[in-house]
């Protein structure tokens, strides 16, 4: 098996990040992102917040869904998904299996090679800040 190809979202675009790690997943590639805690999403803050709080509050009652989690990885993936073709089924659903994401860097990918992505935005709120705000 190949190696996998890990991503650094420090300081990382979300949704460069996520179009790239679809992309990457539906080649066949086994795609690890880190430091999701870090992606930046860019734009005004106050939107960003109304925004996904808006989405959350859709999120249906008692044990229905659709959920929206807070904790920062599971958002991550939940916007790599966004870029999959359906992810239930066919090849979604193969290339969603082989995205892992991670808050923090595990100590297994310390010494690796990682690709990073760099925002020049000024405007931006980080993933960690907005679940802290949801």
């Amino acid at each position: 098996m190949a190696e996998p190809i890990i991503i650094d979202a420090e300081n990382g675009s979300f949704g460069r990040i996520s179009s790239f790690a679809a992309k990457q997943a539906l080649e066949g590639r086994e795609v690890v992102v880190v430091n999701s805690e870090k992606a930046v999403i860019t734009g005004n803050k106050k939107d960003i917040i109304r925004r996904y709080k808006k989405i959350r509050a859709k999120g249906g009652h008692s044990q229905k869904g659709p959920k929206y989690s807070k904790l920062t990885s599971r958002m991550m993936k939940r916007g790599i998904r966004g870029m999959l073709p359906d992810h239930r089924k066919g090849i979604g659903k193969e290339a969603f299996k082989k995205i892992k994401c991670y808050d923090g860097l595990p100590d297994k990918f310390k010494d690796k090679e990682m690709i990073k992505f760099k925002s020049t935005s000024r405007k931006f709120i980080s993933l960690k800040e907005l679940s802290e705000k949801l």
